[in-house]
């Protein structure tokens, strides 16, 4: 008798145990939930036209079957209407989207679509119809959700934002608070005006050039300029991802770091991620991937494996002057396999404030140059290459082999 009431005592306990952390109120940032590996999915940036450029773009995410995707911001051109709003998110991205009370299908069962905001979404009644349109965590200006063995940290950079768009302001508190208390493998944080970016167009933004690494983060992505570029300072990764479907900007001289550019077609990335690597691609509508970059635990890095990169095989006109070959003059670091090759044609076309723009329509040739290479060849694997280096700050510390469940901070 003695024995089963100690059974019977032990066996509540751990019932009690359980429920206590699995409760909603024990699902925090600093304890992600048991459920789901490996994670994969697509970002895109600088998107809402509701045009064919934006229609390719969609259909290629949609091909990768993402668990979720994440914008660079500037979701609805020209102004962030709200009669704008669902033809120009809702139409291709409407089945990642909850609660979705658009009309063109039905929405997704949990939110999968993660935006932030961009200049453009501010330019109707003080961003308005993109709060009402989206259900989103915290302020939804910005906000936090961990999914699988990432935290992301979606900001808003616009300087309309009411806590500020500078590192001493209230939201520049809120990041560098919440990245300390993260304890996830990988923290990324996403907003639309780039830190640092070579685009002639915007350029790098000085304001929002805040100490990411030293809060904690491992990678910062934007967008605003409507190109492609990685560029990496001391170890640390910053993307420009705007090709996702409004129109093409082209590049002025490269900034400190610029390791990748490329503006000669719409594309969006691909980032997976597990508790041992994060891996960051960027793959054009024709499904070519112009750039793959890794980040390993412990703070390693890799080079990008030169699979299939970008060399034009024609010179591009994207702005109305100058020729521009192999993202403003310079090779990229990775070495192109031989392939088919795009050149591209550049059309006009204007932005609502004047700016000049190009779409590239695509003309397939011979000439060997990209090489298209199948996405799933293109993730890491084994261990690191000799040629890693460490970066300088705290890199994330070894874990169990837990698995996770995407978890949603209100």
């Amino acid at each position: 008798m003695m024995v089963f009431r100690r059974g019977v005592i032990v066996g509540l306990i751990l019932i009690l145990v359980l429920a206590f952390f699995n409760a909603p109120w024990a699902q925090t940032a600093s304890r992600p939930l048991l459920q789901a590996a490996a994670i994969r999915f697509a970002v895109i940036g600088d998107y809402g036209s509701g045009g064919s450029n934006e229609a390719d773009v969609a259909d290629l995410v949609k091909s990768w079957n993402p668990d979720f995707i994440a914008t660079t911001g500037d979701n609805n051109y020209p102004d962030g209407a709200t009669s704008t709003i669902d033809p120009n998110i809702g139409q291709f991205y409407h089945a990642f989207i909850y609660p979705y009370t658009g009309s063109y299908g039905a929405g997704a069962a949990t939110n999968r679509f993660f935006p932030v905001l961009g200049n453009h979404d501010w330019n109707t009644n003080g961003a308005r119809p993109y709060l009402r349109y989206f259900t989103l965590p915290g302020s939804e200006r910005y906000y936090e959700f961990l999914w699988g063995p990432a935290h992301f940290f979606m900001l808003d950079s616009d300087p309309h934002e009411p806590d500020g768009d500078t590192s001493n302001s209230t939201q520049g508190a809120w990041l560098q608070n919440r990245l300390a208390a993260s304890v996830a493998p990988w923290k990324l944080v996403f907003l639309h005006h780039a830190p640092y970016s070579s685009g002639s167009v915007h350029g790098s933004n000085s304001t929002l050039q805040w100490p990411y690494e030293a809060w904690g983060a491992d990678a910062v992505l934007a967008g605003h300029d409507h190109t492609y570029e990685r560029i990496v300072l001391n170890g640390f990764p910053y993307f420009v991802n705007g090709l996702g479907g409004r129109s093409i900007y082209s590049f002025g001289d490269p900034v400190a770091g610029s390791l990748a550019r490329y503006n000669a077609d719409y594309g969006a990335m691909l980032v997976t991620a597990d508790e041992t690597r994060v891996t960051f691609q960027f793959i054009t509508r024709a499904g070519v991937v112009i750039d793959t970059y890794t980040i390993y635990a412990g703070g390693l890095t890799d080079t990008p494996t030169p699979t299939a990169t970008w060399t034009p095989t024609a010179t591009e006109t994207p702005m109305p002057s100058a020729t521009h070959t192999a993202g403003g003059g310079a090779t990229p670091t990775s070495t192109p396999a031989p392939g088919t090759s795009q050149t591209s044609t550049p059309t006009a076309t204007q932005e609502p404030d004047g700016t000049a723009t190009t779409t590239p329509t695509r003309t397939p040739t011979s000439t060997a140059s990209l090489s298209p290479t199948p996405i799933t060849a293109q993730a890491s694997s084994g261990t690191p290459p000799a040629t890693n280096t460490p970066k300088p700050t705290t890199a994330p510390s070894a874990r169990d082999s837990r698995v996770y469940l995407p978890v949603v901070i209100r």
